[in-house]
């Protein structure tokens, strides 16, 4: 094959370079010169999911995973990374050679790191995801195909609290920004295959929902009942809606306690917001009612203690529906 002089190959690289620069991760499909990738045939059949603890953003998964290759070059007991594990017990391996082909299988056990989503917690959905990749070889040496057909579940594998709503395989190139020191590599990136199990799942949400609540709620109607002594009884009157505040905010500490950290607003944070806000209106409304009855103005008083209870409870069971049924949506 005739070499291009040296300008129409600088400008052939120029073009290259540019268009990974403009198209994050074109650069998988260019191989080496005179280099197929190797395909690589991977499914799995997952045994279970458990452990799964939102405070230190980590589950547990075990999970069969079998590989199906020509290459002799490959082994995968010792090639084999999961770049978002905690943790990976060794597998249990079984190779075998099968018309000419090389077929090995693993029995996996790893503890998974985990961002969960808390903004609509306990109504929650989450993606559970592994990622394996080969720790050797990239994409122009080797690219994954996921058995898509023999992939699946353990028919009878459950979740504690959580119903499986969609499992599936599926295999996407993984750009590293880096090339690891490799210095025949002309870019500043390298690219490995990945096969992705991918499971979503969603909580049974409402014993879990009263559970957490009921100690909000409780305390917002310990509040409310302030408003049944009359108008110039102060000690029942202001000592019920700050004992129902202090018992809003210990049942808030008790749910963060099994939240992992998050800087934003979730339906925990909003309930118990509205919850103080509504505490707080009853104090104003009692406040202002007994201004009005110290004034004498008794008919006024009255109105306004009536008609203030009836909108504040009113305003709290709408907004409580709304921001539930919101979560769940």
């Amino acid at each position: 094959m005739k070499v291009p002089k040296k300008s129409t190959f600088e400008v052939i690289r120029m073009k290259r370079i540019t268009a990974c620069l403009l198209l994050p991760g074109i650069s998988v499909l260019y191989a080496r010169p005179g280099e197929t990738p190797d395909t690589v045939t991977v499914g799995t059949y997952i045994i279970s999911v458990h452990d799964i603890n939102f405070q230190q953003k980590e589950y547990t998964i075990r999970f069969w995973l079998w590989m199906l290759y020509n290459n002799p070059k490959f082994d995968f007991s010792k090639q084999l990374d999961i770049p978002n594990a905690k943790s990976i017990d060794p597998p249990e391996v079984i190779t075998e050679v099968i018309d000419g082909r090389t077929w090995q299988l693993m029995k996996m056990k790893c503890t998974m790191k985990q961002n969960w989503k808390v903004q609509d917690f306990p109504f929650d959905r989450q993606t559970l995801k592994v990622n394996i990749e080969s720790s050797l070889y990239d994409r122009n040496s080797l690219v994954f195909k996921a058995d898509e057909t023999g992939s699946t579940c353990d028919r009878e594998m459950t979740i504690d609290g959580w119903t499986i709503t969609d499992f599936r395989v599926t295999t996407t190139p993984h750009e590293y920004t880096t090339v690891f020191g490799d210095p025949t590599a002309e870019l500043l990136h390298s690219d490995y295959d990945s096969f992705n199990i991918i499971l979503d799942i969603e909580r049974n949400a409402w014993g879990l929902f009263f559970k957490i609540f009921v100690g909000m709620y409780i305390a917002f109607l310990i509040a409310m009942l302030s408003f049944a002594p009359q108008i110039y009884e102060l000690e029942p009157r202001f000592g019920l809606p700050v004992g129902g505040l202090f018992a809003a905010v210990g049942n808030k500490y008790i749910i963060d306690s099994i939240l992992p950290e998050s800087s934003s607003f979730s339906l925990v944070d909003t309930l118990h917001t509205i919850t103080f806000g509504g505490i707080f209106l009853i104090l104003l409304v009692s406040a202002i009612a007994l201004r009005l009855h110290e004034r004498q103005k008794i008919s006024v008083s009255r109105k306004v203690d009536y008609w203030g209870s009836l909108i504040i409870l009113l305003a709290y069971c709408l907004l409580n529906f709304y921001f539930v049924v919101k979560a769940q949506a």
